[in-house]
């Protein structure tokens, strides 16, 4: 059997219930494992900007450094 759950209470306007509900119907699942989805998958977020969500990825890549300074590299551009 799974971990044991606590019980919260939250209020929501009608059109975020109705979606809720609409999407746990679609997905055939309840609407608690939704919100748990939902809420875990918004605390285990760290990034709080786009360039911190691709910091990994800065510096990852070879090549001119600035394709758009060099003459060799626009030739045929735009033609």
């Amino acid at each position: 059997m799974g971990e044991p759950m606590r019980t919260i209470s939250i209020k929501l306007p009608e059109e975020l219930d109705r979606a809720l509900t609409e999407l746990a119907k679609k997905r055939r699942a309840s609407r608690s494992a939704l919100l748990r989805q939902a809420l875990e998958a918004f605390t285990k977020s760290e990034a709080t900007s786009v360039s911190e969500a691709a910091d990994d990825l800065a510096g990852s890549l070879e090549g001119p450094k600035d394709l758009s300074s060099s003459s060799k590299h626009m030739k045929g551009y735009g033609e």
